[in-house]
């Protein structure tokens, strides 16, 4: 299976940005946070929050933290809100676009046993994992979490390769979204793909399909 070249840590710092700075063009344009503001919405309704802390895995440019503090704000949901992501160079991107939070720069596994969060959540990020790290994140994930967690990816679907194969071409997007953005539906999931990782990873998992052609899959904290 092709690899994105976002992957390839030998990119320099500005096509990494220029490449973000595309990624949050397609998020926004496709609502892609607005699966996660509803869960959130749930939440807070379902247990009666005033306050949480959320942790995005993969954050990348920061565009859902910085979805979630408007969220918060329109709510009335105090967020205590921390981006992780392993590139040296996320957290100024995140920074330069006004990301609020704090921001932990290391591999996901490194994180100390005892960091615990409200919310884990990651949008787009599962996909980027060869199998065996995606059971292991699945497992992960119910560790570091208090409430609940959630994993939004990609359905494999040839409507939104087509749609994001000629998106980013018709909006001149940067190279590497040119290229990444197909390579990230191929590594997508369909639901049999997530039933399968969930039952390796014995975790308690609920998988359900939102718009626009994402997946959604969901389970408690240990």
């Amino acid at each position: 299976m092709a690899e994105e070249i976002m992957d390839d840590p030998g990119q320099s710092e500005a096509d990494f940005s220029a490449a973000l700075d595309g990624l949050e063009t397609l998020n926004r344009i496709t609502f892609a946070h607005v699966p996660l503001t509803r869960f959130l919405d749930r939440l807070v309704a379902e247990q009666g929050l005033s306050s949480l802390s959320l942790l995005d895995v993969g954050a990348g440019g920061g565009d859902a933290l910085r979805a979630v503090a408007r969220w918060g704000a329109k709510r009335g949901v105090a967020v205590d809100l921390w981006g992780l992501d392993r590139s040296p160079w996320a957290e100024r991107h995140a920074r330069t676009r006004g990301t609020p939070g704090g921001w932990i720069t290391c591999d996901l596994f490194d994180l100390p046993p005892d960091r615990r969060f409200d919310v884990v959540c990651c949008g787009l990020f599962a996909h980027h994992l060869p199998d065996d790290l995606l059971v292991r994140f699945l497992r992960w994930l119910p560790r570091h979490t208090i409430r609940r967690w959630l994993i939004l990816d990609l359905h494999r679907h040839w409507i939104p390769w087509a749609a994001v194969w000629a998106g980013t071409r018709l909006m001149r997007m940067h190279p590497m979204v040119i290229h990444d953005g197909p390579v990230s539906i191929n590594r997508g999931f369909t639901r049999a793909d997530w039933t399968r990782l969930v039952a390796e990873a014995g975790v308690e998992a609920e998988t359900g399909w939102v718009l626009p052609f994402r997946w959604a899959v969901s389970g408690p904290g240990a």
